[in-house]
Protein backbone atom coordinates (compact mmCIF):
# COMPACT_ATOMS: atom_id res chain seq x y z
CA UNK A 1 0.00 0.00 0.00
CA UNK A 2 1.46 3.40 -0.92
CA UNK A 3 2.33 5.86 1.81
CA UNK A 4 -0.37 8.56 1.57
CA UNK A 5 1.35 10.96 4.06
CA UNK A 6 2.93 13.86 2.16
CA UNK A 7 6.74 13.96 2.23
CA UNK A 8 6.80 17.32 4.05
CA UNK A 9 4.59 15.96 6.83
CA UNK A 10 6.67 12.80 7.04
CA UNK A 11 9.80 14.93 7.36
CA UNK A 12 8.25 17.08 10.11
CA UNK A 13 7.02 14.00 11.98
CA UNK A 14 10.45 12.46 11.77
CA UNK A 15 12.07 15.58 13.19
CA UNK A 16 9.48 15.73 16.02
CA UNK A 17 10.03 12.07 16.85
CA UNK A 18 13.77 12.51 16.86
CA UNK A 19 13.45 15.58 19.09
CA UNK A 20 11.25 13.72 21.54
CA UNK A 21 13.66 10.80 21.59
CA UNK A 22 16.59 13.10 22.33
CA UNK A 23 14.59 14.82 25.08
CA UNK A 24 13.69 11.46 26.58
CA UNK A 25 17.33 10.43 26.63
CA UNK A 26 18.35 13.72 28.21
CA UNK A 27 15.54 13.92 30.77
CA UNK A 28 17.03 11.64 33.48
CA UNK A 29 20.00 13.97 33.94
CA UNK A 30 17.86 17.12 33.91
CA UNK A 31 14.84 15.72 35.77
CA UNK A 32 16.24 16.06 39.27
CA UNK A 33 18.45 19.10 39.89
CA UNK A 34 18.34 18.27 43.61
CA UNK A 35 20.07 14.96 42.95
CA UNK A 36 22.62 16.71 40.75
CA UNK A 37 23.33 19.17 43.55
CA UNK A 38 23.74 16.64 46.37
CA UNK A 39 25.65 14.00 44.42
CA UNK A 40 29.18 13.75 45.80
CA UNK A 41 28.51 16.32 48.55
CA UNK A 42 28.36 16.02 52.32
CA UNK A 43 25.92 17.53 54.80
CA UNK A 44 27.28 19.02 58.02
CA UNK A 45 25.05 18.04 60.95
CA UNK A 46 25.56 20.73 63.60
CA UNK A 47 24.57 19.34 67.01
CA UNK A 48 24.30 21.85 69.83
CA UNK A 49 25.08 19.43 72.66
CA UNK A 50 27.75 16.89 73.55
CA UNK A 51 27.74 13.30 72.32
CA UNK A 52 25.58 10.73 74.05
CA UNK A 53 22.64 12.94 75.02
CA UNK A 54 19.12 12.78 73.61
CA UNK A 55 19.53 15.46 70.94
CA UNK A 56 22.76 13.87 69.74
CA UNK A 57 21.35 10.33 69.61
CA UNK A 58 18.20 11.32 67.73
CA UNK A 59 20.02 13.58 65.27
CA UNK A 60 22.74 11.07 64.39
CA UNK A 61 20.29 8.17 64.10
CA UNK A 62 17.83 10.01 61.88
CA UNK A 63 20.49 11.47 59.61
CA UNK A 64 22.28 8.14 59.23
CA UNK A 65 19.21 6.86 57.37
CA UNK A 66 17.88 10.12 55.99
CA UNK A 67 20.84 10.65 53.65
CA UNK A 68 19.80 7.46 51.85
CA UNK A 69 16.50 9.11 50.96
CA UNK A 70 17.94 12.46 49.84
CA UNK A 71 18.32 12.60 46.03
CA UNK A 72 21.99 12.20 45.17
CA UNK A 73 22.63 10.41 48.48
CA UNK A 74 25.12 12.77 50.12
CA UNK A 75 27.15 11.73 53.14
CA UNK A 76 26.62 13.18 56.61
CA UNK A 77 29.31 14.62 58.89
CA UNK A 78 28.14 15.11 62.51
CA UNK A 79 29.81 18.02 64.31
CA UNK A 80 29.32 19.01 67.95
CA UNK A 81 29.05 22.76 68.62
CA UNK A 82 28.23 23.30 72.27
CA UNK A 83 27.63 26.53 74.12
CA UNK A 84 24.83 28.64 75.62
CA UNK A 85 22.39 25.75 75.72
CA UNK A 86 22.87 25.18 71.94
CA UNK A 87 22.27 28.83 71.01
CA UNK A 88 25.83 28.98 69.66
CA UNK A 89 25.06 26.20 67.19
CA UNK A 90 21.74 27.77 66.15
CA UNK A 91 23.43 31.13 65.57
CA UNK A 92 26.10 29.45 63.45
CA UNK A 93 23.51 27.71 61.27
CA UNK A 94 21.60 30.98 60.89
CA UNK A 95 24.42 33.44 60.25
CA UNK A 96 27.54 31.59 59.09
CA UNK A 97 26.60 28.27 57.47
CA UNK A 98 26.16 27.90 53.72
CA UNK A 99 22.57 28.68 52.70
CA UNK A 100 22.35 25.84 50.19
CA UNK A 101 20.98 22.84 52.09
CA UNK A 102 24.34 21.34 53.03
CA UNK A 103 24.03 22.26 56.71
CA UNK A 104 21.41 20.87 59.10
CA UNK A 105 20.99 21.96 62.71
CA UNK A 106 19.90 19.95 65.76
CA UNK A 107 19.45 22.27 68.72
CA UNK A 108 17.22 22.87 71.71
CA UNK A 109 13.47 22.70 71.27
CA UNK A 110 12.94 25.81 73.39
CA UNK A 111 14.34 28.27 70.83
CA UNK A 112 10.91 29.38 69.50
CA UNK A 113 9.66 29.81 73.08
CA UNK A 114 12.75 31.90 73.89
CA UNK A 115 11.97 34.06 70.88
CA UNK A 116 8.33 34.46 71.94
CA UNK A 117 9.59 35.69 75.29
CA UNK A 118 11.65 38.40 73.62
CA UNK A 119 15.04 37.02 74.56
CA UNK A 120 17.99 38.47 72.59
CA UNK A 121 18.84 35.82 69.99
CA UNK A 122 21.12 35.82 66.96
CA UNK A 123 18.52 34.04 64.85
CA UNK A 124 14.86 34.09 63.88
CA UNK A 125 13.25 30.69 64.40
CA UNK A 126 10.60 31.48 61.78
CA UNK A 127 13.24 31.82 59.09
CA UNK A 128 14.81 28.41 59.59
CA UNK A 129 13.51 25.77 57.18
CA UNK A 130 12.21 23.09 59.55
CA UNK A 131 12.66 19.54 58.26
CA UNK A 132 10.96 17.42 60.90
CA UNK A 133 10.83 16.18 64.47
CA UNK A 134 11.16 12.42 65.08
CA UNK A 135 9.45 12.51 68.45
CA UNK A 136 6.83 14.73 70.08
CA UNK A 137 8.04 13.95 73.53
CA UNK A 138 7.59 14.61 77.21
CA UNK A 139 10.35 16.35 79.13
CA UNK A 140 11.09 15.60 82.76
CA UNK A 141 12.56 17.08 85.91
CA UNK A 142 14.50 14.31 87.65
CA UNK A 143 16.57 13.82 90.82
CA UNK A 144 19.27 11.38 91.86
CA UNK A 145 17.95 8.68 94.18
CA UNK A 146 19.99 9.87 97.16
CA UNK A 147 18.59 13.42 97.02
CA UNK A 148 15.52 12.53 99.05
CA UNK A 149 13.18 14.17 96.52
CA UNK A 150 10.12 12.14 95.60
CA UNK A 151 7.40 14.77 95.10
CA UNK A 152 6.90 18.45 94.25
CA UNK A 153 6.12 19.08 97.93
CA UNK A 154 9.62 17.82 98.77
CA UNK A 155 11.01 20.49 96.45
CA UNK A 156 9.04 23.13 98.33
CA UNK A 157 10.36 22.00 101.70
CA UNK A 158 13.99 21.25 100.85
CA UNK A 159 16.62 23.29 99.03
CA UNK A 160 18.21 21.39 96.16
CA UNK A 161 20.75 21.98 93.40
CA UNK A 162 20.03 21.10 89.76
CA UNK A 163 22.26 21.12 86.70
CA UNK A 164 21.44 22.86 83.41
CA UNK A 165 23.17 23.40 80.08
CA UNK A 166 22.22 27.05 79.58
CA UNK A 167 19.31 29.49 79.28
CA UNK A 168 16.99 26.85 77.86
CA UNK A 169 14.45 24.38 79.24
CA UNK A 170 16.96 22.81 81.61
CA UNK A 171 17.17 26.10 83.53
CA UNK A 172 13.69 27.40 82.72
CA UNK A 173 11.71 24.54 84.23
CA UNK A 174 13.23 24.82 87.71
CA UNK A 175 13.18 28.64 87.56
CA UNK A 176 9.48 28.86 86.74
CA UNK A 177 8.64 26.25 89.36
CA UNK A 178 10.49 28.29 91.97
CA UNK A 179 8.56 31.43 91.13
CA UNK A 180 5.09 30.05 90.47
CA UNK A 181 4.99 26.96 92.67
CA UNK A 182 7.30 27.86 95.56
CA UNK A 183 10.00 25.24 95.05
CA UNK A 184 13.55 25.89 96.29
CA UNK A 185 15.85 24.78 93.49
CA UNK A 186 19.22 26.44 92.89
CA UNK A 187 20.50 26.12 89.34
CA UNK A 188 24.02 25.58 88.03
CA UNK A 189 24.22 26.35 84.30
CA UNK A 190 27.00 25.90 81.77
CA UNK A 191 27.22 22.12 81.43
CA UNK A 192 28.02 21.29 77.77
CA UNK A 193 25.37 18.57 77.53
CA UNK A 194 23.03 16.22 79.33
CA UNK A 195 25.67 13.51 79.71
CA UNK A 196 27.78 15.97 81.72
CA UNK A 197 24.86 16.68 84.07
CA UNK A 198 24.28 12.95 84.52
CA UNK A 199 27.91 12.58 85.55
CA UNK A 200 27.59 15.55 87.92
CA UNK A 201 24.62 13.84 89.60
CA UNK A 202 26.61 10.63 90.02
CA UNK A 203 29.49 12.60 91.57
CA UNK A 204 27.18 14.51 93.89
CA UNK A 205 27.95 17.93 92.36
CA UNK A 206 24.23 18.42 91.70
CA UNK A 207 21.18 16.53 92.90
CA UNK A 208 18.93 16.88 89.90
CA UNK A 209 18.71 17.53 86.18
CA UNK A 210 16.57 20.47 85.08
CA UNK A 211 15.35 18.82 81.89
CA UNK A 212 15.66 15.59 79.97
CA UNK A 213 13.27 13.93 77.56
CA UNK A 214 11.49 10.87 78.87
CA UNK A 215 12.45 9.04 75.67
CA UNK A 216 16.08 9.99 76.26
CA UNK A 217 16.05 8.53 79.78
CA UNK A 218 14.64 5.28 78.38
CA UNK A 219 17.13 5.04 75.53
CA UNK A 220 20.34 6.28 77.16
CA UNK A 221 19.86 5.40 80.84
CA UNK A 222 17.45 2.47 80.90
CA UNK A 223 19.60 0.84 83.58
CA UNK A 224 19.17 3.86 85.86
CA UNK A 225 15.40 3.64 85.53
CA UNK A 226 15.44 -0.10 86.16
CA UNK A 227 17.68 0.24 89.21
CA UNK A 228 15.84 3.25 90.63
CA UNK A 229 18.83 5.57 90.31
CA UNK A 230 16.68 8.57 89.25
CA UNK A 231 13.26 9.74 90.38
CA UNK A 232 11.01 11.51 87.86
CA UNK A 233 9.29 14.32 89.77
CA UNK A 234 7.47 16.32 87.08
CA UNK A 235 6.73 15.77 83.40
CA UNK A 236 6.48 18.67 80.98
CA UNK A 237 4.31 18.51 77.90
CA UNK A 238 0.79 19.13 76.64
CA UNK A 239 -0.35 15.69 77.78
CA UNK A 240 1.05 12.95 80.01
CA UNK A 241 3.22 10.11 78.78
CA UNK A 242 1.25 6.88 78.84
CA UNK A 243 3.94 5.18 80.92
CA UNK A 244 4.17 8.00 83.51
CA UNK A 245 0.55 8.05 84.73
CA UNK A 246 1.39 9.01 88.32
CA UNK A 247 3.87 11.82 87.60
CA UNK A 248 2.19 15.26 87.57
CA UNK A 249 2.12 17.41 84.44
CA UNK A 250 3.75 20.80 85.01
CA UNK A 251 0.87 22.91 83.74
CA UNK A 252 -1.58 20.95 85.92
CA UNK A 253 0.29 22.21 88.99
CA UNK A 254 -0.85 25.80 88.32
CA UNK A 255 -3.32 27.27 90.79
CA UNK A 256 -4.87 29.88 88.46
CA UNK A 257 -5.63 30.39 84.77
CA UNK A 258 -2.87 32.94 84.18
CA UNK A 259 -0.18 30.64 85.57
CA UNK A 260 -1.58 27.71 83.60
CA UNK A 261 -1.39 29.69 80.32
CA UNK A 262 2.22 30.58 81.05
CA UNK A 263 3.14 27.00 81.91
CA UNK A 264 1.38 25.75 78.77
CA UNK A 265 3.50 28.11 76.67
CA UNK A 266 6.65 26.85 78.37
CA UNK A 267 5.50 23.26 77.79
CA UNK A 268 4.74 23.80 74.09
CA UNK A 269 8.37 23.23 73.16
CA UNK A 270 7.86 19.51 73.64
CA UNK A 271 5.82 19.45 70.41
CA UNK A 272 8.97 20.71 68.67
CA UNK A 273 10.79 17.77 70.22
CA UNK A 274 14.16 16.83 68.75
CA UNK A 275 13.98 19.02 65.64
CA UNK A 276 16.08 19.10 62.50
CA UNK A 277 16.21 22.24 60.36
CA UNK A 278 18.30 23.84 57.68
CA UNK A 279 19.33 27.42 57.05
CA UNK A 280 17.27 30.29 55.69
CA UNK A 281 17.64 30.87 51.96
CA UNK A 282 17.74 27.24 50.81
CA UNK A 283 16.02 26.77 47.42
CA UNK A 284 12.44 25.49 47.89
CA UNK A 285 13.01 22.31 45.87
CA UNK A 286 15.85 21.27 48.21
CA UNK A 287 13.79 22.06 51.31
CA UNK A 288 10.97 19.94 49.91
CA UNK A 289 13.41 17.12 49.13
CA UNK A 290 14.84 17.20 52.67
CA UNK A 291 11.34 17.07 54.14
CA UNK A 292 10.38 14.14 51.89
CA UNK A 293 13.58 12.37 52.91
CA UNK A 294 12.69 12.85 56.58
CA UNK A 295 9.19 11.47 56.02
CA UNK A 296 10.61 8.48 54.13
CA UNK A 297 13.06 7.83 56.97
CA UNK A 298 10.21 7.70 59.48
CA UNK A 299 8.77 4.80 57.43
CA UNK A 300 12.11 3.11 56.68
CA UNK A 301 11.90 -0.50 57.92
CA UNK A 302 15.57 -0.71 58.88
CA UNK A 303 15.39 2.64 60.69
CA UNK A 304 12.31 1.47 62.60
CA UNK A 305 14.00 -1.80 63.52
CA UNK A 306 17.15 -0.05 64.75
CA UNK A 307 15.31 2.58 66.78
CA UNK A 308 13.30 -0.21 68.40
CA UNK A 309 16.53 -1.93 69.45
CA UNK A 310 17.79 1.39 70.81
CA UNK A 311 14.54 2.02 72.72
CA UNK A 312 14.10 5.31 70.89
CA UNK A 313 10.48 6.48 70.97
CA UNK A 314 9.08 7.76 67.68
CA UNK A 315 6.12 10.11 67.31
CA UNK A 316 7.15 12.10 64.22
CA UNK A 317 6.00 15.45 62.90
CA UNK A 318 6.76 16.45 59.30
CA UNK A 319 8.49 19.65 58.28
CA UNK A 320 5.47 21.66 57.10
CA UNK A 321 3.52 20.98 60.30
CA UNK A 322 6.58 21.70 62.41
CA UNK A 323 7.08 25.01 60.59
CA UNK A 324 3.51 25.95 61.50
CA UNK A 325 3.95 24.96 65.17
CA UNK A 326 7.06 27.14 65.40
CA UNK A 327 5.21 30.07 63.84
CA UNK A 328 2.36 29.72 66.33
CA UNK A 329 4.71 29.61 69.32
CA UNK A 330 6.62 32.68 68.14
CA UNK A 331 3.29 34.52 67.70
CA UNK A 332 2.22 33.95 71.33
CA UNK A 333 0.04 36.80 72.72
CA UNK A 334 2.26 39.34 74.53
CA UNK A 335 0.30 39.14 77.81
CA UNK A 336 1.01 35.42 78.18
CA UNK A 337 4.64 35.85 77.18
CA UNK A 338 5.05 38.71 79.65
CA UNK A 339 3.67 36.63 82.51
CA UNK A 340 6.02 33.76 81.70
CA UNK A 341 8.97 36.17 81.47
CA UNK A 342 8.17 37.36 84.99
CA UNK A 343 7.96 33.76 86.18
CA UNK A 344 11.36 32.99 84.67
CA UNK A 345 13.18 35.71 86.55
CA UNK A 346 14.75 33.33 89.01
CA UNK A 347 17.98 32.88 90.89
CA UNK A 348 20.81 30.98 89.23
CA UNK A 349 23.38 29.78 91.71
CA UNK A 350 26.38 29.61 89.37
CA UNK A 351 27.21 29.77 85.68
CA UNK A 352 30.05 27.41 84.83
CA UNK A 353 30.50 28.99 81.41
CA UNK A 354 31.26 32.41 82.93
CA UNK A 355 33.56 30.85 85.52
CA UNK A 356 35.53 29.04 82.82
CA UNK A 357 35.78 32.26 80.78
CA UNK A 358 37.09 34.15 83.80
CA UNK A 359 39.65 31.41 84.46
CA UNK A 360 40.97 31.71 80.90
CA UNK A 361 41.40 35.45 81.30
Amino acid sequence: MPNLVPPAVRSLSGRLFAGLAIAALASPAAADPVADFYKGKSIDLIIGFTQGGGYDVYARTVMRYMVNHIPGQPTVVPKQMTGAGSRKAAAYVYTVAAKDGTVIGATDQSMPVQQALGEPLQFDSNKFNWIGNPNNDINTLAFWHTAGIKTVDDLKNKETIVGATGPNTSAQYPQVMNNLLGTKMKIITGYPGGADINLAMERGEVQGRGSNAWASWKSTKADWLKDGKVDIIVQIGLKKAADLPNVPLLMDLATNAQDRAALKLLSSGTAIGRPLYTTPGVPPDRVAALRRAFDATMADKQFLADTKKMDLDLNPMGGEELQQVVAEVVATPPAIAKHLVAALEGHIMRDLTKEQGAAKR
